[in-house]
């Protein structure tokens, strides 16, 4: 079993006693030179008054054993708390030992909830698409991966219908499906004209609407109304309305074997067994709510859990607010090959290879900027070349710099290898993982490898059982950990000499780093892939 961040504090914190989580885990590297997990003096002291951690705790603690439990080296009292440091060669060769374990999602024993991943914004054409309803699209997109990750059976809504929008998402690398026809609305449409209210005063209706419906009575039903806008009040039927529904209906009603992953929707699976999630902007909130309440009003089987996952504004600094979506991809590619011309003395533009790795870097740049920041909060976006470059420590180009970096780096080993400098990479058990003291060696497995499949267990985890309508979702934790996994090994490989001198004695180190540095990058390409992203050779 792999050792686990989670699993570890569980432990430290059961073996102080009843009472509330105390232990935190250090990540930053001057609190690492002496420590790795600390229990704080003044939560030790409302546990245990003024006195002392009993000497009984502290040698339960150092004792510690179990599934996932790090080996525990010392666990001593200081001005600050109780200091814990692990057995560190012990936690390298168990985890480098087993680096496939570390590298990707934690498989869940049982198959996860069924989630439908509405995203309303897709049933429009590119030019119509808003920045605030791409971050909506990123999102979905992104979720959808990471739930995908951990076994969940996931239908996406809508299926496409504009001929430009699959070409549009192949180029952002989003993966959504297309349409192929449409779903039967004859039913909900019956429903909706038994339903519909009388037009009042000759109330003249537009073209393809059937009438209105009232929904006050069903807001106000069993407790519905959290976070609903009060202001609701009606809604007016369209055929286009009723199409929207009748999609969303088939996705749950008609839940087809999730053929990717090998998965079958259960025997007794209804419309209770499944989560809408409504992956929608600020502006198009309000449209959605009343679309729940149709749904409710004209279907039975409508699902109960309808959840909203509401993306927050994106403003633009020094440009229009009508920046259109194809508009902000065309900019951010072209600065990437500006970039790059500009570095190289030369336009690239005719070299299909450098074309690809440009849209791939274009993507990144895109991805980054609209995902590191908490889906509910206000973007910021700043249209400025310095957003692509490779020398800031933000950006998506940054992540995709140092991914090139270490394969360039496995490639020099490759070549050297074969020119008989170096020995073929000898058996990971063989490997002497006590060579591994340097502080930025702990910091990229201990930051990184270790908690990563914690970390991606995060991005994926719905609280489908919340109260209220809204929910929040961790689809900024993968970039931003991918930025800081790229900062510390960018630190570590500018200062560390991996490739040493062909001599015998050395081989043991290089090895043992090597091994370090493919955990590393396997976990920036499993990173990666939840976004979307191909790994880069070289930029």
């Amino acid at each position: 079993m792999r050792l686990g961040v989670e699993e570890t504090l569980g432990a430290l914190n059961a073996a102080l006693g009843p009472g509330g989580p105390v232990w935190f885990k250090e990540t930053r590297a001057r609190h690492l030179r002496v420590r790795d997990f600390l229990a704080p003096r003044r939560a030790l002291e409302a546990r245990f008054g003024d006195d002392q951690v009993p000497e009984r705790v502290v040698h339960a603690i150092v004792g510690l054993q179990g599934p996932g439990v790090a080996p525990v080296l010392s666990c001593a009292p200081t001005p600050a708390g109780l200091a814990l440091q692990l057995r560190r060669s012990a936690v390298f060769e168990r985890v480098l030992g087993a680096v496939a374990a570390y590298a990707a999602p934690t498989v869940p024993a049982a198959p996860g909830p069924r989630v439908v991943l509405h995203c309303p914004a897709l049933r429009g054409s590119p030019c119509a698409l808003r920045l605030s309803q791409l971050r909506a699209v990123l999102v979905a997109d992104h979720l959808a991966r990471a739930l995908h990750a951990h076994r969940v059976s996931v239908r996406l809504v809508p299926a496409v219908r504009d001929p430009h929008m699959p070409t549009f998402l192949q180029q952002l690398r989003v993966d959504w499906p297309a349409a192929s026809e449409r779903a039967a609305t004859e039913a909900l449409r019956s429903r909706a004209l038994a339903e519909l209210t009388p037009a009042r005063n000759a109330e003249a209706l537009p073209p393809g609407a059937l009438g209105r419906v009232y929904l006050k009575e069903l807001v106000d039903e069993r407790g519905r109304t959290t976070g609903y806008d009060p202001n609701l009040d009606s809604c007016l039927v369209t055929e286009d309305l009723l199409a929207v529904l009748a999609e969303l209906q088939q996705a749950v009603r008609d839940w087809a074997e999730d053929s990717s992953l090998g998965l079958a929707a259960a025997p007794d699976a209804g419309a209770d067994s499944c989560m809408v999630v409504h992956v929608v902007s600020c502006e198009e909130e309000f449209q959605q709510q009343k679309l729940d309440l149709v749904w409710w009003k004209l279907d039975d089987q409508a699902p109960l859990r309808q959840k909203h996952l509401v993306c927050g504004p994106v403003k633009v600094a020094g440009a229009p607010g009508t920046l259109t979506a194809p508009e902000y991809y065309e900019l951010r590619h072209a600065q990437v090959c500006k970039a790059s011309a500009l570095k190289r003395g030369r336009d690239l533009a005719q070299d299909s290879a450098w074309m690809e790795i440009f849209r791939v870097l274009c993507v990144a740049t895109i991805k980054f900027e609209m995902l590191s920041t908490a889906p509910q909060s206000q973007l910021l976006l700043a249209l400025a070349d310095s957003s692509i470059s490779t020398k800031g420590t933000k950006s998506g180009t940054f992540v995709m710099y140092n991914c090139a970096r270490l394969a360039t780096l496995f490639e020099g080993y490759k070549c050297s290898m074969e020119q008989g400098l170096y020995p073929t990479f000898p058996p990971v058990s063989s490997l002497d993982f006590s060579l591994l003291h340097d502080e930025g060696e702990w910091l990229l497995l201990f930051n990184s490898i270790l908690p990563f499949p914690d970390l991606l267990s995060q991005t994926a985890a719905l609280p489908c059982t919340a109260p209220g309508l809204h929910i929040t979702a961790r689809t900024e934790m993968v970039c931003k950990f991918l930025v800081q996994l790229s900062m510390d090994f960018s630190s570590y490989y500018n200062r560390v000499h991996i490739l040493g001198e062909p001599r015998p004695h050395l081989f043991g180190q290089m090895f043992a780093r090597l091994q370090l540095l493919r955990a590393v990058r396997e976990v920036l390409h499993t990173g990666l892939a939840m976004l979307g992203l191909p790994p880069l050779s070289h930029i």
